[in-house]
C-alpha cells in the first residue's frame, strides 16, 4: 500500500503533507479554505494502522488504530511545509490524548506523519516552537512518525464540509489567536 493517496493531484515538484488532528472533515475544510490559491489538492483518508483497506466503519470501532488524515499536496514554491505545520498546531488542540471536542478515539489522536526526514526535523521544530508560544501550560501530544499507509476514505467524505455547508466544525477546529 502507498503513503499517499492514489487519486491526490501531484505535480514533479510537489510535496505531500499528512496530518491528523480529530475529525478529518474540520481540519480539510481549515486547510482548503486557509490555504485555498496555495495548495493542489486534498484527501481525507486512514493512515497508519494496521487493516488492509480499512473503512469509516471499520475504523470508528478503535481496533485498527489507523489515524483520520488530511493529506494536502503544495507546491512548496507557493506554500512552506513548516507553514502548513505551523497552521496544524493552532487550528486544533494538540494538548488532547486521541481526542478533539466530543470525538474519542485513537482515530482522533494529533499526529504529523511525515515523508522524509527534513519534514521530520521541521515538524520537530514546529512542534518544539508551538509548544513555547500557544500551549506554554498544557503539553503537546502529537506524534510525529514516518507516514506508513494512506487508504482514501470513502467519497462521501471528501470535501465533506464543503458539499454540506449545513454540517458544522469540531467545536476545537478553529484558528487559534491567543495561546492556551
Amino acid at each position: 500500500m502507498s503513503a499517499i493517496s492514489k487519486t491526490l493531484k501531484t505535480t514533479p515538484s510537489s510535496q505531500v503533507l499528512s496530518v491528523a488532528a480529530g475529525c478529518f472533515w474540520g481540519v480539510e475544510y481549515l486547510y482548503k479554505k486557509h490555504f485555498k490559491d496555495q495548495i493542489i489538492d486534498t484527501k481525507v483518508g486512514y493512515a497508519n494502522g494496521t487493516a488492509s483497506n480499512p473503512d469509516y466503519k471499520l475504523v470508528c470501532t478503535g481496533s485498527t488504530n489507523h489515524a483520520e488524515t488530511l493529506q494536502v499536496s503544495f507546491e512548496p514554491s507557493k506554500v512552506s511545509y513548516r507553514t502548513l505545520v505551523d497552521f496544524f498546531f493552532v487550528m486544533h488542540d494538540p494538548t488532547t490524548v486521541d481526542a478533539q471536542g466530543p470525538d474519542i478515539g485513537t482515530q482522533y489522536r494529533s499526529a504529523i506523519f511525515t515523508h522524509s526526514e527534513e519534514q521530520e526535523k521541521i515538524a520537530k521544530e514546529a512542534l518544539e516552537y508551538a509548544q513555547k508560544k500557544w500551549y506554554p501550560n498544557d503539553k503537546i501530544v502529537t506524534k510525529i512518525e514516518p507516514i506508513k499507509t494512506f487508504w482514501d476514505a470513502e467519497e462521501y467524505h471528501q470535501q465533506y464540509l464543503i458539499k454540506n455547508p449545513e454540517r458544522h466544525l469540531c467545536p476545537t477546529h478553529f484558528i487559534r489567536t491567543t495561546p492556551k
